[in-house]
């Protein structure tokens, strides 16, 4: 079965979500809710707090999707499927090495390439927390546990959620004062969106052949 995708689709989509943070910051611009731009040694252009907690987030993010692909080879039966992983475990490393090189560079924390958690510290207190989608424990211990066609049903469901999640992140940097205003940013969550809506396209149908079967 071959799977198409409409060539409209992701220019339409991304077209809305570049458009929303323009307009609601045309709505709530005030001298007071202006984010402070950060600038750090060698690095021409500024950036946010929240352009860093979004890469904080999304490493981590990435990293439980990598782990969850790279089962694929061992477990899942779809071919399609199995290339999709490939894309993903590939696509998401590259993703995950240049995140930190970007924390790095500006002197932030840097999460581990391989965490699968976020660490909040709120005053004195650390949280590990997942991100927007993400897989519990107890889901990634089934779908590890899963072979054949029951891993590839649970990884298609999982996967679709963790998606969304991915681009509900992207969602909330565009819509934040000042955040994604640098370019390799702006390019950055840009591309999250666009790649991971097309793959959640992509596995809504892989799914529903799976459940036709």
């Amino acid at each position: 079965m071959v799977l198409l995708i409409s060539p409209s689709f992701l220019a339409v989509s991304l077209a809305a979500l570049l458009a929303a943070p323009v307009a609601q910051g045309l709505q709530t611009s005030k001298p007071e809710a202006k984010a402070v731009m950060l600038k750090a040694p060698g690095i021409e252009q500024p950036f946010t707090q929240a352009d860093v907690d979004f890469m904080q987030g999304m490493i981590p993010h990435h990293a439980q999707a990598v782990k969850m692909g790279g089962w694929a080879p061992t477990r899942g039966s779809n071919k399609q499927l199995l290339v999709l992983c490939e894309r993903i475990v590939v696509g998401q490393r590259d993703e995950i090495n240049m995140m930190r090189q970007w924390l790095s560079d500006r002197g932030q924390e840097v999460p581990a390439a391989d965490a699968m958690r976020h660490r909040m510290k709120m005053g004195d207190m650390v949280h590990d927390m997942l991100m927007p989608g993400m897989m519990t424990d107890e889901e990634m211990a089934a779908l590890e546990k899963a072979r054949g066609k029951e891993w590839d049903r649970l990884f298609l469901i999982g996967m679709i959620k963790h998606h969304e999640g991915a681009v509900k992140m992207v969602e909330e940097l565009m819509n934040t004062h000042g955040g994604a205003t640098g370019d390799d940013m702006f390019k950055f969550a840009s591309d999250v969106f666009a790649d991971q809506s097309t793959e959640i396209e992509v596995m809504k149908q892989m799914l529903a052949a799976i459940k036709g079967e």
